[in-house]
């Protein structure tokens, strides 16, 4: 018998039914909500005149909408504020527990979910939000769901669905310095696209991989869902049980050592198949910034726009489409463009080991004057780690403000917009025409590059000052 993915041991167990012809139905581990995708879902269990079935499973807080100053203060934009007052409503109504505005664990899903351990190898996971698969880093199937399934999972804790292909991508060798995992998972969707993904759940596999500390194995899967992909994950070791291990919803005692013994289970089997098998050298990779208007616009920091005989003909007129949009030219280079916003934060680099990063990168020098920086850490327990460890300090002593939590600048529904026609590099992780506010033009990158553009006020290598 042929041996099995990781991907195959999580679903097969948590298969409830099989629709002939059809999907599955699956049951649902954990289901994390927002104020977003959620008040439609609780409307449609009123109308039914039905309860949320399994509270206990459903975690909720809210992030998207919340601004990241003055957190004390009453929420000034009257549908945000209605949108966070909607979801603590709905939640005390059906039993949910709900980390709201200013409470220690309130934070973004995806960053809340991991670090308070109610994330966990073996599970299936699930939320209103597209980059729920950054749970995949823990050896779960994790992904992102609608609304009318938000609706499913809140009345019956199972969701219907089709089973994707499985593809692992392996990443082999050590990286250089200044490389991060921001950096492998936008070099392997610059290589594929964003289409190459499509009809997958990706493993993300191999010795660059396995090097990596939790919060960057996040990184990875928090956008495998920009390669089309239906989440990614990456298999549990010792790393991932020593993140798990002591926090507020892990196992403990007796049930921990349990817990552990059926994690070690999970890795792919070594004759295991998978429908798709890619290889990537990390030696290969640099640092990435993106150019274009979609994440798989990306180039090496020290490389050059393609020109126009570089690409597919099918994909001429959108590739001239996002440069003019960018106010950018075939064969530029992007070294020494102008910046005017930097973002650093959200759910895929807005963790403490980003701002640590950002921090010693900084650390005494200043803050270019035609930038405008937001560093936004991506949890309460994030922003109080900042300030025990003297990263406040060494960010405003450069020039930087910390600000307070929230999904800030990622998505523009809040206010924290960058300006029509201002260029911003950001460590979220889209940049889609009007991402990050009506004309904003987005570069994506890493703290670390994000980092480099701040202290220069242009898009820079930040190879350039690490000895």
């Amino acid at each position: 018998m042929a041996g099995k993915t990781l991907f195959d041991k999580i679903w097969e167990k948590h298969v409830v039914a099989n629709v002939e012809g059809g999907p599955s139905v699956l049951y649902i581990d954990r289901h994390l909500i927002h104020e977003v995708t959620s008040p439609q879902a609780f409307g449609g269990l009123k109308a039914r005149g039905i309860k949320v079935r399994r509270p206990d499973k459903t975690i909720a807080t809210p992030d998207h909408n919340i601004p990241t100053m003055d957190q004390h203060l009453p929420i000034h934009d009257e549908l945000s504020r209605f949108q966070v007052n909607k979801l603590k409503e709905n939640c005390e109504e059906n039993g949910v527990l709900m980390y709201g505005l200013n409470h220690p664990y309130n934070g973004i899903v995806h960053v809340i979910g991991p670090e308070l351990g109610i994330t966990q190898p073996g599970m299936t996971i699930v939320c209103g939000d597209s980059h729920t698969s950054t749970h995949g880093a823990f050896g779960s199937i994790a992904f992102g769901i609608g609304t009318s399934e938000v609706e499913m999972v809140l009345a019956t804790q199972c969701l219907m669905q089709s089973r994707p292909k499985t593809m692992r991508i392996n990443v082999e060798g050590a990286l250089q310095k200044g490389v991060t995992s921001k950096d492998i998972v936008l070099y392997i969707i610059s290589q594929i696209s964003t289409g190459g993904g499509t009809g997958y759940f990706v493993e993300f596999a191999g010795s660059a991989i396995r090097s990596l500390s939790m919060e960057a194995r996040m990184t990875i899967c928090n956008m495998s869902i920009e390669m089309g992909a239906r989440g990614g994950m990456i298999a549990p070791d010792e790393i991932t049980f020593e993140y798990v291990k002591g926090r507020e919803f892990a196992p403990k005692g007796e049930a921990w050592e349990k817990a552990v013994a059926e994690w070690r289970k999970l890795p792919s089997d070594a004759d295991a198949k998978f429908d798709k098998e890619l290889h990537f050298k990390a030696e290969d990779i640099e640092p990435m910034i993106t150019y274009g208007t979609n994440p798989g616009m990306g180039i090496g920091i020290s490389g050059k726009i393609p020109s126009l005989n570089e690409v597919e003909a099918a994909s001429v007129n959108t590739f001239k489409k996002s440069l003019d949009y960018m106010g950018y030219q075939p064969g530029d280079a992007m070294v020494g463009k102008p910046v005017d916003y930097v973002f650093v934060g959200s759910c895929t680099n807005g963790r403490i080991e980003d701002l640590r990063a950002f921090a010693a990168f900084i650390k005494g020098k200043k803050k270019a004057d035609n930038v405008t920086a937001w560093i936004v850490p991506g949890s309460k327990q994030v922003e109080r780690q900042a300030l025990a460890e003297g990263i406040k300090e060494i960010l405003e002593a450069a020039g930087f403000e910390l600000r307070q939590p929230g999904c800030s600048a990622c998505l523009a529904m809040n206010d924290d917009k960058i300006p029509e026609g201002k260029y911003a590099v950001a460590t979220s992780n889209r940049n889609f025409e009007g991402r990050q506010g009506p004309g904003a033009r987005t570069m994506l990158a890493s703290p670390l590059t994000a980092a480099a553009a701040a202290i220069t006020g242009v898009i820079s290598d930040p190879r350039t000052f690490l000895s």
